[in-house]
């Protein structure tokens, strides 16, 4: 099966191909480096992640780009009322989101340009705008066009009559639908020079240019949340279109992550922030989690989902350590034709998960019935899935994280789902005082215990 993705721009599942032979090419619109991540921003760096190591493994180099927005509205007024500098505010928080992104297993992307340092291709950009006749500037600031660009709305499904940009009414506005290619300088804010005078860049203006100026005119996947399709993605595409661009070939939207029904953001103050998680849960639970939904679903938020999602991870690390220790070395094999049918159907991640937790449940049995040929087969076939996913405990990337509060955390998963495989096995066995004694001994520890449909869960009491 050749992988299928869904496009927003056709509205549809197509078939990939890249439009390179052997190199896929990516863009995936990255931080505005306003504050700290939390989850609603990392889950879109994992679902790429997961997109791009589906990519290798089909066989295809991948050039990835991951901008950075390091000068804009939010991060000027933050960096005003903390009383810092706005490139310091912003060095200081685009290095917390890169960390976030190292600690859940993103591999690096290709390269990860910031905004100021690409004005001269955003220039060359408006020139060529305003050369065709899409593009104007008015009193210092530079505006596209909307009404002049045909296909306006095709991504997003805008009527050109509702079209409202969010934006200020200014002076020499042709259009109150045109948006802001170019801001004009203010007394105070960071400035750079251009034909029209100084100012700053707008947020879509960057990354037409910084996406065209390292994967070329055209390329094949443009990914970011679902709330950027408009107007952020639509005007990045009205304005790349019209300076002759081809640019992104399929655009991929990942859902959010919500919280009591409501978008996850700073300024509805209902945010998780990753340094947080990390305090309660592993960095590879906290990726299984974020990455085990459908990049196209929404996730609402909760301790208990996280909990459990951690859980199910732990079953597949066990499965994994039972088999390492009867070899001298447990090694990578196949994934299984179900996994990667999965994988290829607009990356079905809820299926892939599927196909491994049953790999793992026989190899499991397999043990049980000490036939460890059978088991080692599967346990080869279990790290090849979650080494494509970006959770194999056995990788470099876990594995070498043993030391410290991680492993402390490792080895007490161990310990409690024992004691818990011993609970369930006297309540079996009707064994109700057995069963208390054990559930207490926990709790007396600071483990709380939960039964739920999918068996008991536990997380450590605050």
């Amino acid at each position: 099966m050749v992988l299928h993705l869904y496009d927003t721009a056709a509205r549809d599942v197509r078939e990939f191909h890249p439009a390179r032979s052997g190199t896929a090419s990516m863009y995936v619109c990255g931080a505005t480096v306003q504050g700290v991540p939390h989850i609603g921003h990392v889950r879109g760096a994992l679902n790429y992640d997961v997109l791009r190591r589906w990519l290798i493994h089909s066989g295809l180099d991948v050039l990835m780009v991951r901008n950075v927005t390091d000068i804009d509205d939010k991060i000027l007024d933050k960096a005003e009322s903390a009383g810092r500098p706005w490139w310091e505010w912003a060095a200081t928080h685009e290095r917390a989101f890169e960390d976030a992104y190292e600690v859940l297993g993103c591999l690096p992307p290709s390269i990860t340009p910031r905004a100021t340092g690409h004005i001269t291709q955003m220039t060359e950009l408006m020139q060529r705008l305003i050369d065709t006749g899409h593009a104007y500037a008015a009193d210092g600031n530079v505006y596209f066009s909307v009404a002049s660009f045909a296909g306006y709305g095709a991504l997003s499904g805008q009527r050109l009559d509702d079209v409202q940009q969010g934006e200020n009414q200014a002076t020499g506005k042709r259009d109150p639908r045109d948006f802001t290619l170019w801001k004009r300088a203010k007394p105070g804010e960071p400035s750079w020079p251009t034909p029209w005078g100084p100012g700053r860049p707008g947020w879509h203006l960057e990354c037409s240019a910084m996406a065209t100026n390292y994967l070329g005119a055209e390329f094949d996947i443009h990914g970011g949340g679902v709330d950027l399709v408009f107007p952020h993605h639509e005007n990045e595409r009205a304005q790349s279109h019209a300076a002759g661009d081809g640019f992104a070939r399929f655009w991929l939207h990942n859902a959010w992550v919500t919280l009591s029904g409501e978008k996850m953001s700073k300024s509805l103050g209902n945010t998780v922030a990753i340094p947080e998680m990390l305090r309660r849960y592993r960095p590879v639970e906290l990726r299984y989690y974020l990455i085990q939904p459908h990049y196209r679903s929404t996730i609402e938020y909760s301790d208990g989902a996280l909990s459990e999602s951690a859980q199910g991870y732990r079953r597949i690390e066990q499965f994994l350590r039972r088999v390492a220790g009867t070899v001298d070395e447990l090694g990578v094999g196949e994934v299984p034709a179900d996994f990667a049918s999965a994988m290829d159907d607009d990356l079905g991640t809820p299926q892939a998960f599927a196909v491994l937790h049953n790999t793992v449940r026989d190899g499991n049995a397999a043990l049980d019935n000490a036939d460890t040929t059978k088991a080692l087969e599967l346990a080869t076939a279990v790290r090849a899935m979650a080494g494509v996913l970006g959770v194999d405990p056995l990788s470099a990337t876990w594995a070498e994280s043993s030391g410290g509060d991680t492993g402390v955390r490792q080895a007490l998963a161990v310990l409690v789902e024992g004691m818990l495989e011993q609970r369930q096995q006297a309540r079996a066995d009707r064994d109700f005082a057995r069963a208390d004694a054990v559930r207490d001994q926990l709790q007396g520890a600071g483990i709380t215990v939960e039964d739920t449909a999918n068996g008991p869960m536990w997380t450590i009491k605050d």
